[in-house]
């Protein structure tokens, strides 16, 4: 052959990769709708959950998709904004399967979860075959999600306000300052749950605890709580147990430094949403909360897998504000994709079927989809507050300059309780 005519045929080769390239079938991405507040009160809330399940798609997506018979599919995101709303969402949930999307994901507000189970219920009674669709919760708590009200269609990712009550209460129970405790909460189905759970509990394991106050507030609507702040200081309380999250969260804690509350905080969401700079040096040694992960985790040293996942999750989101890692959310994604594939197709049933019992387990996590009610049994961490100056932490949140240290850790057997679900499951 003549060197000349070398790149005629480079030119020919590449010509015919090229047009192999082209008529490379697009797959159709796999979707996944998202149902959530992104306006309104709690609309930061929807946006850091919008921004861990986006980084999830994201990491999905770079290993190539999900991969069935005919290939890769990349998943992807579409979120529906529900205003925080009951009715808002079973509008946004029939848009939703209007455009055949399969998996819904949905987490701020147990109310709302509630409704959206019984709606997926029934859409997925007309529905036939590829119709019917998933629920994937992954923070709606209301233990009765997973008990009286299971369902075959709904899987929850987060542990139920019972299991993170039940690893607050295993520290209060050793806290031998704690004696007068005062329960406020949001006034819907969860804010009562964490109410009812704070007081069977802690009559269990510490009867000599007095409880002085339990107020319940109305949800997103309270600007000023420093009239509960007073009312709790005059109960002489000395430990405050609250399920509160989002704005109501922050602002309770922004009241309770303003006017000098001096007593600890159980908190299930005191490590969130601009908690720790509201909190600020009243915090340290404080406030506790509880989570399925923190950034710290494990001491969180370099090159541990906590310290690389928090690393990466700032380096896509490298602003302060949007400094909110949810360990779960990337969780529920994963064992999502690994469930479409061993099913082999998107078909609600056959999905299902791989979650039940299905395993997660990493260098960060280690988990199972309990069979019996769809809630995962994962490790729960209860932290501590800290300055991060002081050198006892690797990471603070929101570039607060605090954060939190583990003060207990629960392995995943020692946070399932037992469940009442009879579940229904469909024969196809």
């Amino acid at each position: 052959m003549k060197m000349r005519s070398l790149p005629l045929l480079f030119a020919a080769l590449l010509g015919a990769c090229s047009f192999a390239l082209a008529a490379e079938p697009e797959r159709a991405p796999i979707r996944l709708g998202m149902i959530d507040g992104m306006s309104g009160p709690f609309a930061n809330a929807g946006e850091a959950v919008a921004r861990n399940l986006q980084l999830a798609v994201e990491n999905v997506n770079a290993r190539g998709g999900v991969r069935l018979a005919d290939g890769m599919h990349p998943l992807q995101l579409d979120i529906f904004d529900n205003k925080q709303g009951v009715e808002e969402s079973l509008i946004e949930l029939r848009r939703l399967t209007d455009r055949g999307i399969p998996f819904v994901l949905q987490g701020n507000s147990s109310a709302v979860a509630a409704a959206l189970v019984d709606a997926v219920e029934r859409h997925n009674r007309r529905a036939g075959g590829r119709e019917r669709v998933l629920f994937l919760n992954y923070s709606a708590v209301d233990p009765a999600l997973t008990n009286a009200q299971c369902s075959f269609w709904h899987f929850r990712f987060d542990a139920n306000a019972d299991m993170r009550m039940h690893a607050l209460t295993e520290v209060i129970r050793g806290d031998a300052q704690a004696r007068r405790v005062y329960l406020i909460g949001q006034d819907y189905s969860f804010g009562r749950m964490v109410a009812e759970a704070a007081r069977s509990q802690l009559a269990a394991k510490r009867p000599d605890i007095r409880i002085v106050g339990h107020e319940l507030h109305p949800v997103g609507k309270i600007k000023d709580f420093a009239p509960y702040i007073a009312k709790i200081k005059a109960s002489g309380a000395d430990t405050v147990v609250t399920g509160n999250w989002g704005n109501d969260l922050t602002l309770l804690v922004k009241a309770a430094r303003q006017f000098g509350l001096d007593a600890k905080f159980y908190t299930f969401y005191g490590n969130s949403l601009g908690a720790p700079a509201a909190i600020g040096e009243a915090g340290v040694d404080r406030v506790r909360a509880v989570a399925e992960w923190h950034p710290n985790a494990g001491g969180a040293q370099p090159g541990t897998a906590s310290a690389r996942f928090t690393e990466a999750f700032r380096a896509r989101y490298p602003q302060p504000q949007d400094d909110y890692p949810m360990l779960r959310m990337h969780v529920m994604i994963e064992m999502l994709v690994r469930a479409i594939e061993q099913a082999g197709s998107t078909d609600a049933v056959a999905v299902a079927r791989a979650l039940e019992g299905a395993r997660y387990r990493s260098d960060l996590h280690d988990a199972v989809m309990r069979a019996e009610d769809h809630q995962l049994i994962q490790p729960l961490y209860v932290s501590v507050m800290q300055r991060l100056r002081d050198g006892r932490i690797r990471f603070d949140n929101e570039g607060s300059g605090y954060g939190f240290r583990t003060e207990a850790y629960l392995p995943a057997m020692q946070t399932a309780l037992p469940t009442t679900c009879r579940m229904q499951r469909p024969s196809r």
